[in-house]
């Protein structure tokens, strides 16, 4: 950022401020503090990122008081012809970025997006043979006895995914979720000794369990994955695929997978979330081919609310920023300051799931230390290193106290931290991790919770973790009055 540049930033935050102070001064001091904390912790959660000044001025414009259900050309309210402008011209930008046929940016989050793919591919593979059974043109013209028996065919549907403790996402099948309630629904799980996907094993459950939807991409999956043979295996038993890029999207984005590590070409529905590795505002999107659009189009009303206007502004600033040469260099850099990250841990004899990376994450099995994912992700935390617990294949700990931790490369990244850094990271967790005992219960027994950090740890892994994040300032040149 340049001198002047930083000098308009941060006389226009410093006054967006004072506005909102005069309204209700601790929500003020809140987003100060908030970016006080952001600079002095290493941010480590694979799902967050930074991003830029401009993304974040975006969204805050009175596009966010315009209501605008519909799409391009076809509101339900008038005036939305600048919401027009904003809309085409993300779509724009997606459909150049991931040479997608088609791209929808209304959803509001990843699993806003999950959904419009889940019932666009539905209304696809199951509204468009009920019409031509009767001869109808569009659904307004399918009587009450014909939504019966829709909603019957809706209602039964197969889908194939992968499961939570895999590295798949909730909304992959996982019961509590709304998608694990509205199919019926069986999960592929990765190789018991490898923690690899095993694309044999994963035909042969496609083969037995016959799924409408076969779901790829992942939440915790330390490795690349092979769509082509992904779509070989949707192809084979007649299934749709879907594949759910939210995380490694940047990767995509940045040229980092090409070829049959890009979903894009081989998937028939994509989504994906606009933060994380691609480093926009929070939201979802929906890449598909020709053949799904109308589907995917109806997004609003079927399962969306109003567009948030101001959201799909910044999202075109962001993909216009993904498209220039540095995010391809960007990226590049995530996926190496993983490995580098991975290689800290290994050589400190610290034990990874999959026993690497080559995306933007590592998974770290905590249980070598003695410790719950929990215990770990709360004694990080005081050391001022914020990482999210994870579920490791067939984790005895289950889903809430995990014997993982996750960690992901793309926001430390956006701050300039490189391969010595993230060494120095993956250090510094290992000595916070070695110096942590479980607590116990009230009872006196083993507590998954409960833990004790060594004295003095946590203060000086803050003052080590410092020195780094003083030389990488978060929004160099930004200070607030």
């Amino acid at each position: 950022m340049s001198d002047d540049l930083s000098r308009l930033t941060s006389s226009a935050y410093s006054q967006a401020l004072e506005v909102i102070a005069a309204v209700e001064p601790r929500i003020a001091e809140a987003t100060r503090q908030e970016l006080a904390d952001q600079r002095a912790s290493l941010k480590l959660i694979a799902s967050e990122n930074y991003a830029s000044p401009a993304v974040l001025m975006t969204m805050g414009t009175w596009f966010s008081d315009k209501y605008a259900e519909g799409t391009v050309g076809h509101r339900f309210y008038a005036g939305c012809q600048n919401v027009d402008t904003v809309e085409s011209l993300a779509a724009e930008h997606a459909r150049e970025l991931f040479g997608a046929e088609y791209a929808y940016v209304q959803p509001h989050s990843g699993i806003d997006a999950n959904l419009v793919a889940f019932w666009s591919i539905l209304a696809h593979r199951v509204e468009s043979p009920a019409l031509e059974r009767i001869g109808a043109k569009n659904v307004s013209e399918l009587t009450e006895a014909d939504w019966e028996s829709l909603r019957k065919e809706l209602g039964n549907q197969r889908l194939l995914g992968m499961s939570l403790d895999a590295g798949g996402h909730l909304t992959h099948g996982f019961r509590p979720n709304i998608s694990g309630k509205m199919f019926h629904q069986q999960q592929y799980g990765t190789d018991p000794v490898t923690g690899l996907l095993d694309y044999d094993a994963v035909a042969a459950k496609a083969r037995e369990f016959k799924p409408l939807v076969l779901v790829a991409g992942y939440s915790a999956y330390p490795r690349r994955v092979d769509f082509a043979k992904m779509r070989e295996i949707a192809d084979e038993v007649g299934a749709t695929l879907m594949v759910d890029m939210a995380h490694f999207a940047g990767l995509v984005a940045g040229k980092v997978f090409t070829g049959d590590e890009d979903p894009v070409p081989h998937a028939h529905v994509v989504t994906t979330t606009t933060h994380k590795s691609l480093r926009g505002p929070r939201g979802g999107m929906v890449l598909a081919t020709e053949e799904y659009a109308p589907s995917v189009d109806r997004g609003c009303p079927m399962v969306l609310g109003g567009p948030l206007s101001h959201v799909m502004a910044a999202k075109a600033v962001a993909l216009a920023e993904a498209r220039q040469d540095s995010f391809r260099t960007y990226a590049q850099k995530v996926a190496d300051n993983a490995q580098s990250l991975a290689q800290g841990f290994l050589s400190r004899g610290a034990n990874l799931v999959t026993g690497g990376t080559d995306n933007h994450l590592v998974l770290l099995d905590v249980s070598s230390f003695g410790l719950t994912g929990r215990q770990a992700e709360s004694a990080l935390l005081d050391a001022g290193v914020v990482t999210n617990r994870n579920s490791v294949p067939n984790d005895p700990n289950g889903a809430w106290y995990t014997s993982g931790v996750r960690l992901g490369t793309p926001a430390l990244t956006t701050r300039g931290f490189g391969h010595d850094e993230f060494d120095r990271v993956a250090e510094l967790i290992v000595d916070v991790l070695a110096n942590t005992q479980p607590g116990t219960t009230k009872a006196g027994g083993p507590s998954k919770a409960s833990y004790v950090l060594g004295d003095g740890v946590a203060d000086k892994v803050k003052s080590a973790s410092a020195e780094m994040l003083d030389k990488h300032p978060l929004y160099p040149g930004l200070e607030l009055s």
